[in-house]
């Protein structure tokens, strides 16, 4: 058997039969990046933004920019709605800011509209202070469309208000107001606009869309469970619901998640928590997806990913796992004074935090990375003699090596090797003789605050030994 070389590594895919993947094919991956395409680097870190007005969870992120570039950032938390203006001073309550929970918003000529589904909707034009907006009706879910607000609450009606006109919800005169029916059993869970139709998600799992005309019935049970995972990127719309994560660019709902379904369900239990699926958040920047779904186990791997996050790249399509030191309750992408473009996230202990590509921790926390993957030289069947190892990485980072070998298809039975660490960039190793079996299992793991690693690669030299025993 020639060398073999592993010079192109994607993201996870443990939904194929791992014997039947390509050799060399990446079981685990936490707190890595698809940077440069088909290597992987250590993903950057954050740092805390702003101050703790108060210790609540960090409920929600968003905010509101004027006409003429005033700025407001928004967080909810300890049933407040808080602002800064610009991003950069301090967290002030705002004035008739105090809600009771979760809040939606829209924006309409220089109007941000605002509503918790049980206390009055409100209204601000000017950043600081919101007003009651009379007649509007108490919803949670609003979204901007054909120069309306469109507003849900906890029922199935769906109310617009006056054309062009965030305040004005009058139903006689000049004023244009109304409202209508989403049929079908099930209340309104959030409405988002695509491809030019409001689209209406319903509890029971139905999408109907909208055109300012006609209501249609898409048919489908892949709307959104949790009103908080819907995030869009050039109208594209990414959301979790109880099938996995969804994408929905305005025709019909398509499954993502076949990548990592055993980390949504398994056999064991241990997938994504059942009221998760109703409430985890999530944030998009740039081309990336951020959901919070807390620990689960990998069902094919049977590795533990505590506080987890699924961060999937939808412009390579790759899945990996993140896993912050402030495990994040509400995301925002949020563009600054500066011009640059922010992912910020609050957690529950009231802080916010903003990741930067020149962080090398989490607020001070080391960020700890790993990776593993399978190795049987394209004949699983067969056992191998494993001569050496060459691991390629960037001179002067912290990664450390270890291998494993074994005739089994389960990691929770193999004994790790330390074969060094990779400071001189490059790791050769000459495998004891005589080591023979079917697999070969290697893990890459970096927990330091040091300059990020970036693994290009690999090359294994092996033998065919013959047909191991033991399986």
């Amino acid at each position: 058997m020639p060398t073999i070389r592993y010079l192109s590594t994607r993201g996870i895919n443990t939904y194929i039969n791992p014997l039947a993947q390509n050799d060399g094919m990446l079981l685990h991956a936490k707190n890595v990046i698809s940077t440069p395409y088909g290597a992987k680097t250590k993903r950057y870190g954050y740092e805390a933004y702003l101050g703790t007005p108060d210790t609540s969870e960090v409920t929600g992120l968003f905010s509101f920019t004027k006409d003429n570039g005033d700025s407001y950032l928004y967080r909810t938390s300890d049933n407040k709605i808080y602002y800064s203006i610009d991003g950069t001073s301090d967290w002030a309550v705002a004035g008739n800011g105090t809600i009771s929970g979760d809040v939606g918003h829209a924006i309409l000529n220089n109007t941000i509209i605002l509503g918790d589904g049980v206390g009055s909707t409100r209204h601000s034009t000017s950043g600081t202070a919101f007003s009651d907006t009379t007649l509007a009706p108490v919803a949670k879910h609003f979204e901007q469309y054909q120069r309306r607000i469109f507003a849900a609450g906890t029922s199935s009606t769906l109310f617009y208000s006056t054309s062009n006109d965030a305040t004005n919800w009058q139903l006689a005169g000049t004023s244009d107001s109304s409202s209508f029916e989403i049929p079908g059993e099930g209340t309104i869970n959030t409405i988002f606009a695509v491809a030019d139709r409001l689209v209406a998600s319903k509890s029971n799992g139905n999408l109907f869309k909208w055109d300012g005309y006609s209501l249609v019935d898409v048919t489908t049970q892949k709307a959104p469970t949790s009103y908080k995972s819907v995030k869009s990127n050039e109208g594209y719309y990414v959301y979790l619901n109880r099938d996995g994560i969804t994408g929905f660019g305005g025709g019909r709902p398509e499954l993502l998640s076949n990548p990592i379904e055993s980390q949504i369900r398994n056999n064991l239990g241990s997938g994504v928590a059942g009221t998760t699926f109703t409430s985890a958040p999530a944030g998009i920047h740039r081309y990336d997806y951020y959901l919070s779904v807390g620990t689960v186990t990998d069902g094919l791997t049977k590795q533990k990913l505590n506080d987890n996050i699924i961060k999937y790249d939808f412009q390579k399509n790759e899945y990996t796992n993140f896993k912050f030191a402030h495990f994040p309750t509400s995301y925002t992408s949020y563009i600054d004074v500066n011009g640059d473009e922010n992912l910020l996230f609050g957690d529950a202990n009231g802080q916010v935090y903003k990741m930067s590509e020149t962080a090398t921790s989490d607020a001070g926390e080391p960020i700890e990375a790993e990776m593993i993957f399978l190795l049987h030289g394209g004949v699983p069947d067969l056992s191998k003699k494993w001569n050496e190892i060459n691991l390629f990485f960037n001179p002067g980072c912290q990664a450390r090596v270890q291998i494993a070998t074994s005739n089994f298809f389960d990691l929770t039975r193999v004994k790790w090797e330390d074969i060094g660490d990779v400071k001189e960039g490059a790791v050769h190793y000459r495998i004891p003789q005589n080591t023979r079996s079917r697999f070969m299992y290697v893990k890459i793991t970096d927990n330091s605050t040091a300059y990020p690693f970036t693994f290009y690669g690999m090359t294994v030299n092996a033998e065919q030994a013959g047909v191991a025993n033991g399986l």
